[in-house]
């Protein structure tokens, strides 16, 4: 994205920032600062730390908004603004419907650590599962 914005008249490493921030806003809920406090990190990459749903979500707001991009051609901050806004509103309608359907959130607390950990146990619970299957078989 922040080459294509580069070619819009985005020069500032804070207006990157601020693009990126609409993205996320628009299709988490969140701002970037919120959902990085949501998932307790402090200076972790949030990318790094999403689970499969919320990067597949992530990654389609920032191709939709390079694609918008590129289609309407903003010039400037202001005009960027919006197709970011735009680009990520494209992910969040996404969002909700996936919510809707599984009738959980997809914007979650877990972080790799949590994640990992949940792998962890739950490889743990299906050894011991069956390690009793085959004893009971046995």
């Amino acid at each position: 994205m922040n080459d294509t914005w580069k070619d819009h008249e985005i020069e500032k490493s804070n207006e990157f920032a601020i693009l990126t921030d609409e993205v996320t806003k628009a299709w988490s809920g969140l701002s970037s600062r919120q959902y990085k406090n949501l998932k307790v990190l402090k200076k972790e990459s949030l990318r790094d730390n999403m689970n499969t749903l919320e990067l597949a979500l992530n990654m389609l707001a920032e191709a939709t908004t390079t694609e918008l991009t590129k289609i309407k051609n903003p010039e400037g901050m202001e005009e960027n603004l919006i197709t970011a806004k735009q680009g990520g509103s494209v992910a969040g309608n996404a969002r909700k419907e996936i919510e809707e359907q599984t009738g959980k959130p997809v914007v979650s607390s877990d972080n790799a650590e949590s994640m990992i950990m949940g792998d962890v146990v739950a490889e743990m619970i299906e050894k011991v599962s069956n390690d009793i299957t085959v004893r009971i078989i046995t």
